[in-house]
């Protein structure tokens, strides 16, 4: 049977490599709803070429525009945030790829999870905001939840058919970003170009500045704690250079598993979308008749200290990573438009994080509220 997809955040970096797989299964997958927040130009190429039942632009000042230009076929055209909700409460299709950036992504997958749909998760930020409400949804409603992150997808192939051995630790690989070495007095001057220009991996614009301040890979780590019910001491990162092994799974009798391959995002939002098949694919392969030497080191704290305010914040818990994360969207924003240096993005985190209320077991009511506080909070001393 054809799995009917909906793709939330089908203009991104995600989103247009899931299409990519879908074309090439036609009859695996269909593109049943697809959704973007302001790019309506590719939005309409999307629906054109995908014929979805419907899709949401976020951006209300767009409508008439998709509208119009859509009014010959079938396709149905939704606006404004709340449309994202009511997508996603929709019972036209079998699995959501969450892939909105950021704490955007938080409702609508909630949502979805209530409406009982499975889950390929590639917005991180819901589970760091809010993953003990987002987990336990997920349990009542038994609901599977199969992570896209290429490190939580190796994290998840490892475990397969290891239910009753216990974990010891989860190893999370980080490439170092492209600037793998360099101290603080290089790192002053960088501007958004060089941040941008990741070694290993094409991807979009946020998760880009992060993982050249290796935020991407503190976040993960507090995403690694929900998705796979782990204690922060289990939870180690190390960097490797070359992307080859995605993340490692150590047990409790010193084996380690690792899922390995080319950095390409295509395959593990394949994994996810056709899980528990794994389907024939012309993915690059990793060629061990000339293979790269592999390396390890740990990863520099002192230099990149956003990993370790994540670190910081996964430890301590209550709203705190909701606060990081909502003062890193701000700071990486503000870094993309040139109001505040590289290192000033850490800076800004570390005073929301010790300005803004600290509350031990947060709502989702108190979620929302910390994370606008966060924002305002740190627009403010960027004065944005």
């Amino acid at each position: 049977m054809v799995k009917r997809i909906a793709i939330f955040g089908s203009t991104g970096s995600i989103g247009t490599q899931a299409l990519e797989v879908m074309a090439a299964h036609k009859d695996k997958f269909s593109a049943e709803i697809l959704t973007a927040h302001t790019n309506h130009e590719l939005l309409i190429q999307q629906a054109l070429e995908f014929n979805p039942n419907c899709i949401v632009i976020v951006d209300e000042s767009k409508y008439q525009l998709v509208k119009d230009a859509l009014a010959h076929t079938h396709v149905k055209v939704f606006a404004g945030t709340d449309a994202l909700e009511e997508a996603a409460a929709l019972d036209c299709y079998d699995m959501m790829l969450a892939g909105i950036v950021g704490f955007a992504g938080l409702k609508p997958t909630l949502k979805a999870i209530e409406n009982g749909k499975p889950i390929a998760l590639a917005n991180k930020e819901t589970l760091v905001v809010a993953g003990d409400l987002v987990m336990k949804a997920a349990f009542e409603k038994r609901t599977p939840i199969i992570p896209v992150d290429s490190e939580h997808s190796a994290i998840f192939q490892c475990l397969i058919g290891e239910t009753r051995n216990k974990v010891e630790k989860v190893i999370l690989t980080a490439s170092g970003g492209p600037f793998l070495g360099r101290k603080p007095n290089y790192l002053v001057n960088v501007k958004k170009e060089h941040a941008l220009q990741h070694p290993n991996w094409e991807m979009g614009a946020k998760i880009s500045i992060d993982s050249a301040t290796l935020m991407n890979k503190g976040l993960e780590m507090i995403e690694a704690k929900w998705l796979f019910n782990l204690q922060p001491s289990q939870i180690q990162v190390i960097v490797h250079p070359q992307s080859i092994i995605h993340s490692m799974v150590q047990f409790t009798d010193g084996s380690i598993k690792s899922q390995m391959g080319l950095p390409d995002m295509k395959l593990p939002i394949q994994y996810a979308l056709a899980f528990p098949q794994r389907l024939q694919s012309n993915f690059p392969r990793y060629d061990f008749k000339s293979p790269h030497t592999l390396t390890f080191e740990e990863p520099d704290l002192k230099t990149f200290r956003n990993l370790a305010l994540a670190i910081e914040a996964m430890n301590k818990g209550g709203n705190w990573p909701c606060i990081l994360n909502a003062a890193n969207e701000i700071a990486v924003y503000a870094f993309i438009k040139n109001k505040i240096g590289f290192l000033d993005m850490t800076n800004v985190i570390e005073e929301a994080l010790y300005k803004i209320p600290f509350i031990e077991k947060p709502t989702l009511e108190d979620y929302f509220e910390s994370d606008g506080l966060a924002r305002e909070f740190t627009a403010t001393i960027i004065r944005l």
